[in-house]
């Protein structure tokens, strides 16, 4: 087994350990989090109905020369409007296989900011 493939073998076990404690409901979406190098994702997802209720992402914000923490932080305020335009006030968050650090947790502040519970 090469090493890419263990690196991605460890990212999909972590990824089911935070998925095994987190499940989204209607009364409670999951509020998942994609990062790749060059931006950042968001997405509520109901997961009874297999349903994504709002998405967000760093190419839908308009200030584009922005560091990548105060990118996410924008993306997490962009995720919160979405959410309460569908109608969703309260999220269980899901960071995947990421540590709750960095963009993550900018992202996650910034939902929060912009009024979303978790």
């Amino acid at each position: 087994m090469t090493s890419i493939a263990k690196i991605e073998k460890a990212k999909q076990r972590r990824a089911k350990r935070v998925r095994s404690a987190v499940r989204g409901t209607p009364e409670r979406p999951r509020l998942t989090v994609f990062r790749s190098n060059r931006g950042i994702w968001a997405q509520i997802v109901d997961d009874q109905s297999g349903r994504t209720l709002a998405s967000a992402c760093s190419r839908h914000v308009e200030e584009t020369a922005l560091p990548k923490k105060e990118m996410a932080a924008k993306v997490g305020e962009l995720i919160a409007e979405r959410a309460k335009a569908a109608g969703v006030e309260s999220v269980v968050f899901d960071r995947g296989s990421y540590l709750y650090h960095g963009r993550v947790k900018a992202l996650a502040e910034g939902a929060r900011q912009g009024g979303l519970e978790f």
